[in-house]
Protein backbone atom coordinates (compact mmCIF):
# COMPACT_ATOMS: atom_id res chain seq x y z
CA UNK A 1 0.00 0.00 0.00
CA UNK A 2 1.37 3.56 -0.91
CA UNK A 3 0.75 6.55 1.45
CA UNK A 4 0.55 9.94 0.50
CA UNK A 5 0.53 13.45 2.51
CA UNK A 6 -2.54 14.08 3.69
CA UNK A 7 -4.05 16.80 1.66
CA UNK A 8 -7.53 19.00 1.87
CA UNK A 9 -8.40 18.03 -1.39
CA UNK A 10 -6.17 17.62 -4.41
CA UNK A 11 -7.01 17.06 -7.92
CA UNK A 12 -4.57 14.38 -8.86
CA UNK A 13 -4.98 10.97 -10.16
CA UNK A 14 -2.37 8.09 -9.09
CA UNK A 15 -2.16 4.92 -10.98
CA UNK A 16 -3.86 2.27 -9.84
CA UNK A 17 -1.73 -0.26 -11.23
CA UNK A 18 1.87 -0.18 -12.55
CA UNK A 19 2.02 -0.60 -16.64
CA UNK A 20 1.85 1.85 -19.38
CA UNK A 21 -0.44 4.41 -19.64
CA UNK A 22 -2.11 5.14 -22.97
CA UNK A 23 -4.85 7.19 -24.16
CA UNK A 24 -8.39 6.14 -23.86
CA UNK A 25 -8.99 5.95 -28.12
CA UNK A 26 -6.64 3.19 -28.06
CA UNK A 27 -8.80 0.66 -26.00
CA UNK A 28 -10.13 -2.16 -27.97
CA UNK A 29 -13.60 -1.79 -26.66
CA UNK A 30 -15.56 1.35 -28.38
CA UNK A 31 -17.30 2.01 -25.37
CA UNK A 32 -14.43 3.63 -24.02
CA UNK A 33 -12.30 4.02 -26.96
CA UNK A 34 -15.26 6.70 -27.48
CA UNK A 35 -15.38 7.93 -24.31
CA UNK A 36 -19.40 7.05 -24.10
CA UNK A 37 -19.05 6.24 -20.41
CA UNK A 38 -16.91 9.39 -19.54
CA UNK A 39 -13.43 10.71 -20.40
CA UNK A 40 -10.08 9.20 -18.84
CA UNK A 41 -7.39 7.15 -19.57
CA UNK A 42 -6.47 3.30 -19.68
CA UNK A 43 -3.37 1.30 -18.33
CA UNK A 44 -1.73 -2.13 -19.85
CA UNK A 45 -0.88 -3.04 -16.67
CA UNK A 46 2.30 -5.23 -15.49
CA UNK A 47 0.50 -8.28 -14.12
CA UNK A 48 3.16 -8.61 -11.54
CA UNK A 49 0.96 -7.43 -8.84
CA UNK A 50 -2.46 -8.56 -7.77
CA UNK A 51 -3.76 -5.32 -6.03
CA UNK A 52 -5.64 -2.41 -8.27
CA UNK A 53 -5.57 0.26 -5.59
CA UNK A 54 -7.80 3.65 -5.44
CA UNK A 55 -6.66 6.44 -7.59
CA UNK A 56 -8.20 9.43 -5.69
CA UNK A 57 -9.83 9.84 -2.09
CA UNK A 58 -13.44 9.27 -2.11
CA UNK A 59 -16.32 7.10 -0.84
CA UNK A 60 -17.15 4.00 -3.18
CA UNK A 61 -20.40 4.40 -5.00
CA UNK A 62 -20.40 0.88 -7.15
CA UNK A 63 -18.27 -1.98 -5.52
CA UNK A 64 -18.24 -4.84 -8.66
CA UNK A 65 -15.34 -6.80 -9.13
CA UNK A 66 -14.29 -5.77 -12.12
CA UNK A 67 -15.95 -2.09 -11.84
CA UNK A 68 -15.48 -0.08 -8.76
CA UNK A 69 -16.90 3.57 -9.01
CA UNK A 70 -15.61 6.02 -6.12
CA UNK A 71 -17.12 9.46 -5.88
CA UNK A 72 -14.52 12.73 -4.85
CA UNK A 73 -15.57 15.11 -2.78
CA UNK A 74 -15.66 17.61 -5.74
CA UNK A 75 -18.00 15.68 -7.03
CA UNK A 76 -16.54 14.27 -9.82
CA UNK A 77 -17.02 10.30 -10.29
CA UNK A 78 -14.32 7.93 -11.07
CA UNK A 79 -14.48 4.21 -12.60
CA UNK A 80 -12.07 1.78 -12.04
CA UNK A 81 -12.88 -0.74 -14.81
CA UNK A 82 -10.77 -3.85 -14.95
CA UNK A 83 -10.05 -5.44 -18.38
CA UNK A 84 -12.64 -5.88 -20.78
CA UNK A 85 -15.44 -7.98 -21.16
CA UNK A 86 -13.97 -9.49 -17.37
CA UNK A 87 -18.11 -8.67 -16.26
CA UNK A 88 -18.40 -12.26 -18.15
CA UNK A 89 -16.24 -13.99 -15.50
CA UNK A 90 -19.17 -13.15 -13.14
CA UNK A 91 -16.85 -11.84 -10.38
CA UNK A 92 -14.21 -15.04 -10.09
CA UNK A 93 -10.90 -13.11 -10.68
CA UNK A 94 -11.69 -10.30 -8.05
CA UNK A 95 -11.64 -9.78 -4.76
CA UNK A 96 -13.66 -7.11 -3.58
CA UNK A 97 -11.65 -4.75 -0.16
CA UNK A 98 -14.80 -2.39 0.10
CA UNK A 99 -18.50 -2.19 0.00
CA UNK A 100 -20.49 0.60 -1.07
CA UNK A 101 -21.00 3.94 1.14
CA UNK A 102 -16.87 3.34 2.55
CA UNK A 103 -14.24 6.22 1.90
CA UNK A 104 -11.10 5.16 0.56
CA UNK A 105 -7.64 6.85 0.07
CA UNK A 106 -5.22 6.83 -3.06
CA UNK A 107 -3.21 4.39 -3.33
CA UNK A 108 -5.25 1.72 -1.14
CA UNK A 109 -6.06 -1.36 -2.32
CA UNK A 110 -9.36 -1.59 -3.68
CA UNK A 111 -9.69 -4.88 -5.47
CA UNK A 112 -7.47 -8.25 -5.56
CA UNK A 113 -6.73 -9.63 -9.02
CA UNK A 114 -6.08 -13.10 -10.10
CA UNK A 115 -4.37 -11.82 -13.74
CA UNK A 116 -3.91 -15.32 -15.02
CA UNK A 117 -7.36 -16.14 -14.66
CA UNK A 118 -8.35 -13.45 -17.34
CA UNK A 119 -5.32 -14.21 -19.63
CA UNK A 120 -6.71 -18.05 -19.66
CA UNK A 121 -9.90 -16.41 -20.74
CA UNK A 122 -8.14 -14.83 -23.64
CA UNK A 123 -9.48 -11.22 -22.11
CA UNK A 124 -7.90 -7.98 -22.56
CA UNK A 125 -6.77 -7.07 -19.18
CA UNK A 126 -6.37 -3.39 -20.01
CA UNK A 127 -7.56 -1.22 -16.91
CA UNK A 128 -9.66 1.99 -17.53
CA UNK A 129 -10.02 4.79 -15.51
CA UNK A 130 -13.00 7.13 -16.63
CA UNK A 131 -14.27 10.34 -14.71
CA UNK A 132 -18.26 9.48 -15.92
CA UNK A 133 -19.93 12.60 -15.47
CA UNK A 134 -17.25 14.34 -16.99
CA UNK A 135 -19.31 15.86 -19.92
CA UNK A 136 -21.33 17.77 -16.96
CA UNK A 137 -18.74 17.95 -14.13
CA UNK A 138 -15.15 17.97 -15.76
CA UNK A 139 -13.16 21.54 -16.53
CA UNK A 140 -10.09 20.27 -17.27
CA UNK A 141 -8.08 16.67 -17.26
CA UNK A 142 -4.42 16.16 -17.67
CA UNK A 143 -2.92 12.79 -18.18
CA UNK A 144 1.17 12.27 -18.60
CA UNK A 145 1.47 8.85 -21.20
CA UNK A 146 4.26 6.73 -21.01
CA UNK A 147 5.43 3.94 -18.29
CA UNK A 148 4.10 4.57 -14.45
CA UNK A 149 4.46 2.55 -11.09
CA UNK A 150 1.80 1.96 -9.59
CA UNK A 151 0.21 4.48 -6.65
CA UNK A 152 1.98 7.25 -9.07
CA UNK A 153 0.70 10.37 -10.01
CA UNK A 154 -1.22 10.04 -13.74
CA UNK A 155 -2.23 13.53 -14.32
CA UNK A 156 -5.18 15.42 -12.50
CA UNK A 157 -8.74 16.10 -12.86
CA UNK A 158 -10.08 19.40 -12.09
CA UNK A 159 -14.34 19.90 -11.37
CA UNK A 160 -16.71 22.67 -13.09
Amino acid sequence: MFHFKKHEHTDNICAPVAGTVIDLSKVSDPVFAQKMMGDGFAITPDTHNDQVVAPIDGVITVAQGHALGIRRDDGLEFLVHVGIDTVNLKGAPFAVRFKQGKRVHAGESLVTVDWQMISDNNLDDTVMILITNSKTDLAKLTINYGEIAQGAVVGSATAK
